[in-house]
């Protein structure tokens, strides 16, 4: 299959996994990304049941490991900064726990696997794709940039937004759904000493958060539920104004936090939400990780969903020897009890994220604290675990390391 090409959209998670098993069937990939280098920013993400499984089959856990941000839990707060309730990361062991113990900063595992692929990927920066013409020898592509080549099958994982979903299967609304509610993030350069806990401040409907990074900053997180608000995602300054109206008179850190979102240049605000689709592939033309099945930062599945997802698709396209209709057609049916499982908030969904009232914010309090004890604890994790929703395929070619 030396002949045989994939074009991958987006540098992040999904499209490096996939490229690099892909590689090791020998197929060759091409990355284009929009971002004129590497993206390394983000917060931080959890590598959950079977996406520690495939981190594991890739080699790299060891390089994961050394780059743990090594976070203690979730500790919920008031307005004094008091602790309220604790949620070790120790708490729980199943894949929907609102905290655990593999937590490495995004921008660390996506350069963990970009140096996987470096030196057998073609990576193309600083373009994307504006038109495919899929037709029955490959897909034809041309790029933003004017580039026109021709791919056996093109792939997007490129993310929520993704432009091959809306090129390949139509616009956004039809497959994005808000779950109504906002989260933004920034960076703090000097947060002070967090004892290695993700704070939490909530008030009704709004919230605010800060969990440690590698090297002494901090990620801080700022939500509110709003079903209804229009907000463009590329206009960052009309976003931070927004964010000054929202959490004006907010006790805790709120200025703090406020002021280290207007200065960063990073600072990211999107809408809570899931990709729902029928069919993740359609001709020569398939998605992969949060393009075609984002649960939300709520279920924290995002980055297992990548691995998992990317694993999977690659092993389905080998096993075809180039039959990608049979390929697709396995992939859709081995990911979809993962995703639908991955798909399930937790409990009270994003009103247990973001309560209205102060009477349900004192109540998950005291359900934080009812989870140290063995009956709720086990509760809660049956309900959250998720990892048996398949059983994960064990390709021939599949690199099996452990770390």
């Amino acid at each position: 299959m030396n002949e045989y090409s994939v074009l991958i959209s987006g540098a992040g998670i999904a499209g490096p996994a996939l490229a690099h098993w892909l590689h090791r069937q020998g197929i060759r990939s091409t990355i284009v990304e929009q971002a004129p280098e590497l993206r390394l920013g983000g917060q931080a993400v959890d590598l959950r049941g079977l996406g520690e499984v495939v981190a594991q089959r890739m080699g790299i856990m060891s390089q994961v490991r050394d780059r743990l941000v090594h976070e203690k839990g979730l500790r919920y707060i008031d307005s004094a900064g008091q602790e309220l309730a604790t949620m070790p990361a120790d708490l729980f062991v199943g894949d929907g726990s609102p905290v655990t113990e593999l937590e490495i900063m995004k921008g660390d595992l996506t350069e963990i696997l970009h140096d996987l692929v470096f030196g057998h990927t073609e990576m193309i920066f600083g373009d994307r794709i504006e038109e495919m013409v899929d037709g029955l020898e490959g897909v034809e592509v041309t790029f933003r940039s004017g580039l026109i080549r021709t791919f056996d099958i093109v792939v997007g994982a490129d993310g929520i937004h993704s432009g091959v979903r809306a090129l390949a299967f139509g616009p956004e609304p039809d497959y994005v759904v808000h779950l109504g509610a906002y989260l933004g993030y920034c960076t703090v350069l000097d947060p002070g000493p967090l004892d290695s806990w993700f704070d939490m401040y909530s008030e009704p409907g709004r919230m605010l958060a800060l969990r440690p990074e590698r090297g002494g900053s901090a990620k801080a997180m700022l939500a509110f539920a709003d079903a209804g608000r229009d907000i463009d995602r590329r206009d960052v300054a009309s976003q931070k104004r927004l964010l000054r109206e929202v959490f004006a008179g907010m006790g805790w850190r709120s200025e703090e936090l406020l002021a280290a979102a207007e200065a960063d240049e990073e600072f990211h605000l999107d809408t809570i939400s899931q990709v729902h689709m029928e069919h993740w592939t359609t001709g020569r033309v398939g998605l992969v990780g949060d393009a075609g099945y984002c649960g939300s930062p709520l279920t924290g599945m995002g980055t297992s969903l990548a691995l998992v997802g990317a694993y999977v698709l690659a092993g389905e396209l080998g096993r075809a020897r180039g039959d990608h209709a049979s390929a697709f057609a396995s992939y859709e049916r081995i990911m979809r009890p993962y995703v639908t499982a991955a798909h399930a908030l937790p409990p009270g969904g994003v009103d247990g994220f973001l309560p209205r009232g102060r009477f349900m914010l004192r109540m998950r309090v005291l359900s934080a604290r009812l989870m140290h004890h063995w009956p709720m604890r086990q509760l809660v994790a049956r309900m959250l675990n998720k990892s048996e929703a398949i059983e994960l395929p064990d390709y021939a070619w599949a690199e099996l390391a452990s770390a």
